[in-house]
């Protein structure tokens, strides 16, 4: 969905597409925390070169461009335009970045091109993960390093809006939220790595706690800001009405002095070509 988006939801607009509603909403909530920590776990050094796949609006990958410097080089891809319109909105002059419009399963990328290939909360939403992690190695030159990151399990308060989904908009709806979280096992992420062809593979699983905004404000934030977004626009003023009561009612459990709590799995795959 690329149009323009309208909505007053009680009060509050979420006037721009679904990408930008990202690079707003989601990035400060969840975006960002996330890459702080990948970008650390990664231990980026200048002069190195970067790939970041699935980037979405580039929160990786402008700070991988921070760390490389001037002598290093930085690329993001994703196969959503509308995320790479807003990511190349959002790189300030000075900062080189090639951004790159392509599937993670056919990289537009000649082989041996990058030290480092980054890949945040995106794999889980590829068709053919295998043959994006292959794709993957294939970019990276010898002895290079891929680090990978994928949420879950499903947390109790994602649990209760994909059932709520389902329940007030459609199976489908429910289904993305699934999605989400359905790469985290590490034993299956190693097995996928190692028949990918990478060595020295470590996966670690380790909580992270967010803080996220009230229930209601989430809630709308989130379904905006992806996908789904469509669907909420088609469902009308009752539906949305009727969803966000129920969703916000079981919310108010995480909630501490009118902000959320989010306790996330992350699951973290390290290894080298």
């Amino acid at each position: 969905m690329t149009q323009q988006m309208t909505q007053q939801i009680f009060g509050k607009s979420y006037g721009e597409t679904p990408a930008e509603n990202y690079e707003r909403f989601f990035v400060p909530a969840i975006g960002a925390p996330m890459a702080d920590d990948l970008i650390g776990i990664a231990d980026i050094r200048p002069g190195e070169r970067v790939l970041d796949v699935a980037c979405g609006t580039g929160v990786v990958t402008r700070l991988a461009a921070k760390r490389v410097g001037a002598g290093g080089a930085v690329a993001g891809l994703d196969v959503n335009p509308g995320m790479l319109a807003v990511a190349r909105s959002r790189t300030s002059p000075g900062m080189s970045i090639d951004w790159h419009q392509a599937s993670a399963e056919s990289m537009s990328l000649p082989d041996q091109a990058f030290d480092v290939v980054l890949c945040q909360m995106g794999l889980q939403f590829v068709s053919d993960k295998a043959a994006a992690l292959r794709e993957m190695r294939r970019v990276l030159d010898a002895e290079g390093r891929v680090f990978v990151t994928v949420p879950g399990p499903k947390p109790p308060m994602f649990a209760i809006m994909a059932d709520a989904l389902g329940r007030h908009l459609n199976p489908k709806a429910a289904a993305f939220a699934n999605v989400v979280f359905s790469l985290h096992d590490a034993d299956g992420l190693t097995k996928l790595m190692r028949r990918a062809g990478f060595r020295e593979i470590d996966v670690q699983a380790k909580p992270k706690t967010l803080r996220l905004p009230p229930p209601a404000d989430f809630l709308w934030q989130y379904l905006y800001s992806t996908p789904l977004a469509e669907a909420v626009v088609q469902a009308g003023q009752e539906k949305r009405g009727a969803l966000e009561r129920d969703i916000c009612m079981q919310w108010q459990e995480f909630t501490v002095n009118g902000s959320m709590s989010l306790q996330v799995g992350m699951t973290t795959a390290t290894a080298r070509k």
